[in-house]
């Protein structure tokens, strides 16, 4: 990791933030937009193409059947485990539900209507691995919304089926359109529609950067939830903070990706002095060590402040995708935090519990980007329509008004519309 003290070397930390910023490459771009291309002209010829180059997988079909989601079965105690956060998500995104309004003191009836998402398309990282928090995370909402249609697509595994894991967290939450398809491809199914894949509405879901990339040049045909990079955590710490816990949540960010960024800000130089030695106590053994190294190494940063204030200062300029808050009184810093995707307060509130069922969601801004986006929630899969019923005498109250600014604007038919309702019964 690397060690800078602040505010003495703000020119280093100014750097870091830099480099973690989102970047799309032309290259990148030119490849997803070729592969967007090929799926709107030649449909489920391409994804079958595609998924043979990409995945190494030949499909017969595209969509898997709903017989074999019902059918899949997986350990007990997982499943147990898969309903009991499925339940407790499901109460929490209840408490997100927004209803429709009226203002109670503006004349007429205006207000909002809102309304689900007809359809919604929730991208499921795959293959050889499992991620079941991720359907959770975003078919829980989508259906607590009210959304009628939910599409996952999830890559298949050599075999050429989806991870049975996986399978059954969608089984659970309800889900029964399901493809086997995976990056840019698959997003550009869901945004397009082919022979066998019907668009939808919006695309959520974590991916790497060919799905993400895919997602950016789809917006606007389709919603999307985010641009996200590489997982992140930063974590504040004062002297009382555990070492081993901190170091544990560290490494349950570095284990993501070799790109994670994992930033220590702490008042105390004794935890800096031990910050190594833990480090490498904990990676031993751990399977995933590999990745967590290079993540640390290329991206690992323990910032020394000189008072819990700069540590607030430096938490809202950098705007972490997670950021856990380490101290004797969590709870008064967490009030003056502007920039975070989650917040995680004391010792018994990790990440980790975040990213499975504690409530909140996982698919969190990135990179910077929680100085404007929020986490995936139920409002994601609403919208909102203006609703105007005015009567003739409200009209005529406000209608000098409107026929004034409508001719300040050189829109004389918007002004005639109201002047000739304004002269009836005159």
């Amino acid at each position: 990791m690397q060690f800078l003290e602040y505010p003495e070397q703000l020119e280093e930390i100014e750097s870091y933030l830099e480099r973690r910023s989102l970047k799309f490459q032309d290259d990148l771009n030119r490849h997803v937009s070729g592969i967007i291309d090929r799926v709107q002209s030649e449909g489920d010829r391409a994804l079958k193409q595609l998924t043979k180059k990409y995945d190494d997988v030949e499909l017969d079909r595209l969509q898997v059947p709903g017989e074999m989601l019902q059918e899949i079965s997986i350990d007990s105690e997982l499943e147990d485990a898969l309903v009991n956060a499925r339940d407790r998500l499901h109460n929490y995104y209840s408490c997100q539900l927004e209803k429709s309004w009226i203002h109670p003191h503006l004349s007429g009836e205006v207000g909002e209507k809102k309304t689900a998402l007809d359809s919604a398309g929730i991208y499921i990282p795959g293959g050889m691995a499992a991620y079941p928090s991720s359907v959770l995370m975003t078919a829980v909402p989508a259906s607590v919304a009210g959304v009628r249609r939910i599409a996952a697509v999830t890559p298949p595994g050599e075999d050429g089926m989806i991870n049975p894991v996986t399978a059954r967290a969608l089984n659970l939450c309800g889900v029964e359109e399901v493809y086997s398809l995976g990056g840019a491809q698959a997003i550009a199914a869901l945004a397009l529609g082919t022979e066998s894949v019907s668009a939808v509405d919006k695309i959520v879901g974590p991916g790497n950067r060919y799905v993400t990339m895919a997602k950016k040049l789809v917006y606007g045909l389709v919603d999307i939830d985010m641009l996200a990079g590489p997982s992140e955590v930063m974590i504040i710490a004062d002297g009382g903070a555990d070492l081993r816990f901190l170091v544990s949540d560290l490494l349950a960010q570095a284990e993501h990706d070799p790109g994670a960024k994992c930033v220590v800000v702490s008042t105390s130089d004794a935890l800096a002095a031990g910050l190594e030695d833990e480090l490498e106590e904990q990676l031993q053994g751990l399977s995933t060590a590999k990745r967590a190294r290079e993540a640390l190494e290329e991206y690992g940063l323990f910032i020394e402040v000189e008072s819990l204030e700069q540590t607030v200062e430096l938490a809202n300029r950098f705007a972490p995708e997670h950021l856990e808050i380490l101290t004797d009184c969590p709870g008064e810093l967490a009030r003056d935090i502007k920039n975070a995707g989650s917040i995680f307060l004391g010792s018994y509130s990790p990440e980790a519990a975040g990213d499975y069922m504690a409530g909140p969601n996982h698919v969190l801004p990135t990179a910077g980007t929680a100085r404007f986006f929020s986490p995936l929630s139920v409002r994601d899969f609403l919208k909102s329509s203006g609703r105007i019923q005015l009567e003739e005498n409200e009209l005529r109250e406000m209608g000098p008004d409107i026929v004034r600014i409508a001719r300040a604007e050189s829109l004389p038919a918007h002004a005639r519309s109201i002047e000739l309702r304004l002269e009836e019964n005159q």
